[in-house]
C-alpha cells in the first residue's frame, strides 16, 4: 500500500454554491476533473489519501455532502484534517456516523495508515507573520496544543513513524521555527505536510525538504498540478 498526500480541493458540488476556481490561474480550469483523473490512475483501494484542508467552499454541512461524497467514491481510505475553509467541519461523532472508516476526520486524535500514525491539526499563523494580532496569537496556541495531542495519543499507542500534517504552513513566510516545528523535531515526526499557499511566489516562501530529519512538503493541489504526492515510506 502507499500513502499519498494533496490539499486545498476546493470543491464546490452543491447546485446552491458557485465558486469557479480558474479565476486564479489556468492551473485551475477543470482541477476536479484533472483530480479525479489522476487520483484513479494512481491511487488503489489499498492505498491511504492525506487530505491536508480546504477540502469544500461549503459553508453549512449539508452542502458539503456532495463534495465529500465524491471524494469518499474515489479509491483509497481518505483522511483529513481541518482547513481555515472548512467552516462546514461538524462533530467528529456527526461525520463518522455519515462515513465509513474509509474516511478518517482528526480532531486531537490519530490515524494509522501502513505503520505510521497520521497526526495533525489545522495550525494557524505564526508568529512573524504580517498581520499577526493578539487573535492570531490565541488560536496559534490552541492548534499548537491540538496538535500536541494528536502527536501524544499516537506516542502512547506506541507508533514510533509520524506524520505531521497541518493546514497552514508551520512557519511564517520567512521560514523561522516554531511551536509548530519545534513539535515535529521533539516527535521526530517523518513528514510534515502542509498546504494553504497559493500562487507561483508564494511556493518558495516555505520550508521544504529535509529539516532536522523531517520531510517538509507543500501539498497544495495546484503546486501538484492535481496529482497527489507519494510519500517514500
Amino acid at each position: 500500500m502507499g500513502i499519498y498526500a494533496i490539499s486545498d480541493l476546493h470543491l464546490s458540488f452543491a447546485e446552491n454554491i458557485e465558486k469557479p476556481m480558474d479565476i486564479f490561474g489556468p492551473e485551475w480550469v477543470g482541477h476536479a476533473e484533472n483530480l479525479k483523473k489522476n487520483w484513479e490512475s494512481m491511487i488503489g483501494e489499498d492505498d491511504t489519501v492525506i487530505i491536508a484542508g480546504d477540502v469544500s467552499w461549503a459553508l453549512k454541512f449539508e452542502d458539503a455532502v456532495p463534495d465529500l461524497l465524491w471524494i469518499n467514491a474515489l479509491p483509497g481510505k481518505k483522511v483529513f484534517v481541518k482547513g481555515n475553509h472548512d467552516l462546514w467541519w461538524v462533530s467528529i461523532k456527526k461525520l463518522g456516523a455519515m462515513f465509513t472508516s474509509r474516511m478518517h476526520f482528526i480532531q486531537n486524535d490519530f490515524c494509522e495508515a501502513g505503520g505510521y500514525a497520521i497526526c495533525g491539526s489545522r495550525g494557524w499563523l505564526c508568529p512573524g507573520s504580517e498581520p499577526y494580532t493578539e487573535h492570531d496569537e490565541k488560536i496559534y496556541r490552541r492548534e499548537i496544543l491540538r496538535l500536541r495531542s494528536s502527536l501524544e495519543s499516537a506516542g502512547k499507542a506506541g507508533f514510533k513513524d509520524i506524520i505531521g500534517v497541518t493546514h497552514f504552513p508551520p512557519t511564517n513566510d520567512k521560514c523561522n521555527a516554531s511551536g509548530f516545528t519545534e513539535l515535529y523535531n521533539e516527535f521526530k515526526v517523518k513528514y510534515a505536510l502542509f498546504g494553504h499557499l497559493h500562487g507561483r511566489e508564494k511556493f518558495g516562501r516555505c520550508l521544504s525538504g529535509d529539516i532536522a530529519g523531517s520531510i517538509y512538503k507543500l501539498t497544495s493541489l495546484d503546486y501538484l498540478e492535481c496529482k497527489p504526492f507519494k510519500l517514500e515510506v
